[in-house]
């Protein structure tokens, strides 16, 4: 670990120097990737610094504790002992929790699906209570939700909604909601009183800039048709609705919840962008022979992660054993108890996985 410090602390005192380079300056984009970089640096120096500081206190504090023999004084230099000791720690395993690699997607945007899976109606009703949760969610921390694409059923239900936020932490959150998620009640099409299980898959996708995903228009087949609805709603008299093909990969993107073939394009290519992002993240990851894919952060969406089982009115992760007695309250979007469950879980996994590394 301390090597990996000094390494970061030698790259801070060297990109500080050459900030200072006329030669640097001038040349703005080496300019603006070097003070990206030195920000990146810039807590971890500044607490590596603090740990060294206190490292030296607690070196003087016993210096002093072997040369005095007067007792008040001692006791006095013991007390300022004991608590650099406690210092020390808790600085040594904010160091650990700042070595952890961070998801360079964290900072992003976020495009959600949900489709309603197993189960028929009531899976499309319990996908339109997920879009709910979520949105619901985004409320609580001030984030914007944007609906780019929805089909609903005849009773109420969602056969499929996507949909984007926007806000700071919003990826490095949601990225825990991917998966299968199962639900247990009586549904209200159930005239018998039994309960059944459906499920609903939600995927969650940082959204990506034209910058970050290059896609050549002769990739891309367009079509146009017009756009319908569950009874009627949401029918237009022209074609509006947009549907793209991304030939090379098979990829199909539709949208058609506005009225302007323009803004439904615009829409379509921004959800693409980010299934193109995943999908170059996927293979990356499978190349690369040491990466440890973790059981605990964004999950593969055929694996099932949630339980919500009304009569118990319980909620039950299953990737990290936790089960809560709030349904009603995780279901209007109070979920951050369990995704703080989550990331502790996934941090204390990456500590483990660094830890053995360095045996």
């Amino acid at each position: 670990m301390f090597d990996k410090l000094d390494a970061a602390e030698n790259r801070y005192e060297e990109i500080s120097m050459k900030l200072s380079d006329p030669q640097v300056i001038a040349d703005q984009d080496e300019y603006r990737k070097l003070m990206k970089e030195f920000s990146g640096l810039e807590e971890i120096v500044s607490k590596y610094r603090e740990y060294k500081k206190t490292e030296k206190d607690i070196a003087e504090a016993q210096e002093l504790l072997e040369e005095s023999s007067d007792k008040e004084f001692r006791e006095l230099v013991q007390g300022e002992l004991d608590e650099a000791k406690a210092k020390l720690e808790t600085i040594e395993n904010e160091l650990k929790q700042m070595l952890i690699p961070k998801d360079p997607n964290d900072s992003r945007n976020v495009i959600v699906e949900i489709r309603g899976g197993a189960g028929g109606e009531e899976a499309a009703l319990f996908a339109g209570d997920l879009f709910r949760m979520y949105t619901r969610y985004c409320e609580r921390h001030q984030w914007k939700s944007e609906i780019l694409n929805i089909h609903e059923t005849e009773i109420g239900g969602i056969k499929e909604v996507i949909f984007s936020i926007e806000g700071k932490g919003a990826y490095s959150r949601l990225k825990y909601e991917s998966g299968v998620h199962r639900v247990q009640r009586v549904p209200v099409t159930e005239a018998g009183g039994r309960i059944h299980t459906s499920t609903v898959t939600v995927a969650v996708l940082p959204e990506v800039d034209e910058v970050d995903v290059q896609i050549d228009p002769n990739d891309l087949q367009i079509d146009t048709y017009r756009a319908s609805g569950a009874g009627g709603q949401h029918v237009n008299k022209t074609e509006s609705a947009i549907r793209i093909t991304h030939i090379p990969t098979g990829i199909v993107v539709t949208c058609q919840d506005e009225r302007s073939q323009h803004k439904n394009r615009d829409k379509a290519m921004r959800i693409l962008r980010s299934k193109l992002y995943e999908m170059a993240q996927q293979q990356q990851e499978s190349e690369i022979a040491q990466t440890r894919r973790s059981q605990v952060g964004t999950g593969e969406r055929s694996e099932r992660i949630r339980t919500y089982n009304f009569p118990q009115g319980r909620v039950s992760d299953h990737r990290i054993g936790l089960t809560l007695y709030k349904i009603n309250e995780i279901m209007d979007g109070d979920l951050d108890e369990l995704i703080d469950a989550l990331i502790t879980a996934d941090q204390s996994q990456k500590l483990g996985s660094a830890a053995s590394d360095e045996d």
